[in-house]
């Protein structure tokens, strides 16, 4: 399995999207707010710390709250985005000439929209920084300042034709305790409590636009979020070169020596790395363990036994158990709360 495939399986803490559920309640009564968890498959009841959150689950939030809030970006910023903004959006950058060129498109196109923030893009010998900087004192929107950043990477991979490198993303909020989710959404180091939140680009990876129809745009359009917010990347942290190994073996076989030799380094090599990741070997395997168990209790009828064997547990008992670790649930009242709805 690729690490787009891995990634496709992945799952999120529910803690990464509680800023966005928050500001979904702000602009939502008590009833909408709560039919579009259900309708999203989210559980209706507050995420205990150690719930997930899968992509899909995501994705169809996306796209039923955008259209019923009527704002696009569903309370995430102090003015509504209203719809039609996105696709105002793609029209102008694919209009560019230039990678370069599209981001500046970009600032200026959010610069009008938004009252509490603004874009501002700066140059280096290597790098070029879209900063998003904060206006007011209010507390940031991790959610928001994490969704704007990837919608311009989304753009301009789109523009290029191909994921761009990234050389680095910053957040100017505190590093939170859900910090590896952010691995799943950028392919690059990120870091916290920097002076602004920004996305840098190296500038030698910013070249021409590549000619998209309307066709194409409508297709981004109707595909959205799941072509933009969700990296493709290869360019990954050395954990998810992991996973995505991990995902093309038997359970017997997924043991630290086999993965390292497989990756051309030596164990200790291998442990370094991950630990410069802020995980390790073990957490990577259970990781891959639980989003494999999370899904085919979403979308399957096998038995919890069988999803026992499938993820390389010796029992039932002992899925049980770690199931519940991971999750907070039981396997049973996880695929009774999680299912998607109808």
């Amino acid at each position: 399995m690729s690490i787009a495939n891995t990634l496709s399986i992945s799952t999120v803490s529910s803690q990464f999207i509680q800023d966005w559920l928050v500001a979904l309640q702000s602009i939502c009564d008590r009833d909408h707010y709560f039919s579009l968890l259900e309708r999203s498959g989210l559980p209706t009841a507050r995420h205990a710390p150690q719930g997930r959150v899968t992509l899909d689950q995501i994705v169809r939030l996306y796209k039923i709250a955008a259209v019923e809030t009527e704002d696009e970006m569903m309370g995430l910023w102090s003015r509504p985005i209203r719809p039609r903004a996105l696709q105002h959006l793609l029209t102008s950058m694919r209009e560019s000439t230039s990678l370069s060129s599209a981001l500046y498109r970009y600032s200026t196109f959010w610069n009008l929209l938004l009252d509490d923030h603004q874009f501002q893009l700066v140059d280096s010998t290597e790098n070029k920084a879209l900063c998003l900087v904060h206006q007011t004192n209010d507390p940031i929107q991790r959610f928001g300042h994490m969704l704007i950043l990837k919608l311009a990477h989304g753009i301009v991979s789109w523009l290029a034709r191909n994921e761009v490198p990234l050389a680095a993303i910053d957040f100017a909020f505190k590093r939170p305790a859900f910090e590896q989710d952010y691995a799943v959404i950028f392919p690059a180091p990120v870091r916290f409590s920097a002076p602004v939140t920004a996305i840098h680009f190296r500038t030698d990876t910013l070249g021409p636009v590549r000619i998209r129809s309307s066709h194409d745009l409508d297709r981004f359009l109707e595909n959205a979020p799941q072509d933009w917010i969700f990296t493709r990347s290869q360019e990954h942290t050395q954990s998810l070169r992991v996973r995505a190994y991990l995902s093309q073996s038997t359970w017997d076989e997924a043991h630290l020596n086999g993965v390292a030799s497989a990756l051309n380094m030596t164990p200790r090599t291998l442990i370094r790395k991950l630990d410069a990741d802020g995980t390790s070997f073990q957490a990577i395997k259970d990781g891959l363990r639980r989003d494999i168990a999370i899904r085919r209790l979403q979308v399957g009828d096998t038995s919890i036994e069988g999803i026992a064997q499938d993820v390389g547990f010796s029992s039932a008992a002992s899925f049980h158990k770690a199931f519940q670790r991971w999750t907070g649930a039981t396997p049973s009242s996880y695929r009774r709360r999680q299912s998607p709805a109808d």
